[in-house]
């Protein structure tokens, strides 16, 4: 189908197919070429339609005795400046489309941020929650496991017992023409077509700005355990004489040399390890700790009963019935509690600046998360903690000199996520 423009005269919409407008202007050799004016045309921005205009009012001023050859003349004119004007309007069309087209990718590209973040949250909590999940169904089956073995016992023993569109010119009424001609030219300056920029501006200012306002709410698992957060003090009677506590009891720091310390029965003297001065024995806890670049530790939590001498593998945090702990070793995470593994093959390689602790002593839950992004490491579900719980971390030895930085514990509270 042709295309059509409209252009209004006098209150009259005169439509005609463009095909058939061009082809009558280049049937009839009239070709606009600027310097065929007295002067050269200005062709910068701002001056055409000047310039133009001052052409065509020349024209206008001209007596009414012109002679039809010059009128015709003048007409041919006109024709190949609206030509011109209209060649400009379409070049006008094209660069508002490509501004339009950049503007909409660059809101589009804000929009898939906005979705790709919220996303990835869904993704952290779901994960969260599957995980949650599965410490506690683990936990309901072995309580299953256990009431089987008993049932079968309570069998044998019962056995036992019993056995658009363009315009035309008007050549009749010239004057009337001309008129028309200097109020379209008027009218349809390119200048007078502009984008609104400031408001386009503002508009991807709001954009980011909701972009960086759901980062700062999200993930979601961040804002709620932050509430959480508590303030840990590390106990040096506890440490390993091989561990460098700081003045401030935050972290601790593997050293080849035997410090000189007292001995005492909270003391481990065979596992690189150090709790928390403090036990907590209700609510809802989390901390975090720094352990970027270092290539082996261990942290969790622990009952106060926790071995402390000798060989026995009970003093490792996770050996026993008594801890919980992750450990991380060469690129490797593991959890354990009760002297059971369980690699966690979906982190392997991964880095983390921070490791997040998560405990909920009304439910039995101990969470180990990524806090960069709160990614889901392991949980276990105790079903209800028998003692009070202390943080326990192990540094690690210097694993051939590749493991020589603290483990620091961190102001929880004020962590934020990288997304």
């Amino acid at each position: 189908m042709a295309q059509h423009e409209c252009f209004p005269g006098r209150g009259v919409s005169r439509c005609h197919d463009r095909h058939h407008t061009f082809q009558r202007w280049h049937l009839s050799g009239a070709i606009y070429r600027p310097e065929s004016f007295t002067g050269a045309v200005e062709t910068r921005r701002g001056h055409v339609s000047g310039t133009l205009t001052l052409r065509a009012s020349a024209v206008m001023m001209a007596p009414c005795e012109e002679t039809p050859i010059k009128q015709q003349g003048n007409l041919k004119k006109h024709l190949n400046i609206l030509a011109y004007r209209m060649k400009k309007l379409s070049a006008k069309k094209m660069d508002l489309r490509k501004k339009t087209a950049a503007l909409k990718e660059t809101i589009k590209t804000k929009y898939d941020d906005i979705k790709r973040v919220l996303d990835e949250d869904l993704r952290i909590t779901l994960g969260q929650l599957d995980m949650e999940e599965e410490a506690m169904e683990r936990n309901i089956d072995e309580n299953i496991k256990s009431c089987y073995h008993l049932s079968q016992d309570l069998d044998q023993q019962l056995t036992e017992i019993s056995i658009q569109l363009d315009k035309q010119v008007n050549y009749d009424q010239v004057s009337e023409t001309e008129e028309r001609i200097m109020e379209t030219l008027k009218s349809t300056d390119p200048e007078l077509v502009q984008m609104d920029e400031f408001k386009n501006e503002q508009l991807l200012s709001l954009t980011m700005n909701l972009l960086l306002f759901i980062r700062s709410q999200v993930p979601i698992t961040k804002k709620l355990f932050q509430t959480y957060a508590q303030k840990v003090v590390l106990n040096p009677d506890s440490a390993h004489p091989k561990l460098i506590i700081s003045p401030a009891g935050d972290s601790a720091t593997y050293t080849d040399t035997w410090q000189e310390v007292s001995e005492n029965p909270s003391r481990f003297d065979t596992t690189l390890n150090v709790i928390s001065q403090e036990g907590f024995k209700e609510g809802r806890n989390y901390w975090e700790v720094q352990v970027s670049g270092k290539t082996y530790w261990e942290l969790g939590l622990t009952y106060p009963s926790i071995p402390r001498k000798g060989n026995e593998e009970d003093c490792w945090l996770g050996r026993g019935p008594e801890s919980w702990c992750v450990e991380f070793f060469n690129g490797d995470y593991t959890a354990w509690h009760n002297g059971v593994p369980h690699g966690l093959s979906h982190v392997s390689g991964r880095s983390f600046e921070r490791i997040g602790v998560f405990t909920s002593f009304y439910r039995g839950l101990v969470c180990f998360l990524g806090a960069d992004t709160m990614t889901p490491l392991y949980s276990f579900c105790a079903g209800m903690f028998t003692d009070e719980l202390h943080l326990a971390i192990c540094p690690g030895h210097d694993n051939h000199g590749t493991n020589r930085r603290s483990l620091r514990i961190c102001d929880a509270s004020r962590s934020a996520p990288v997304l």
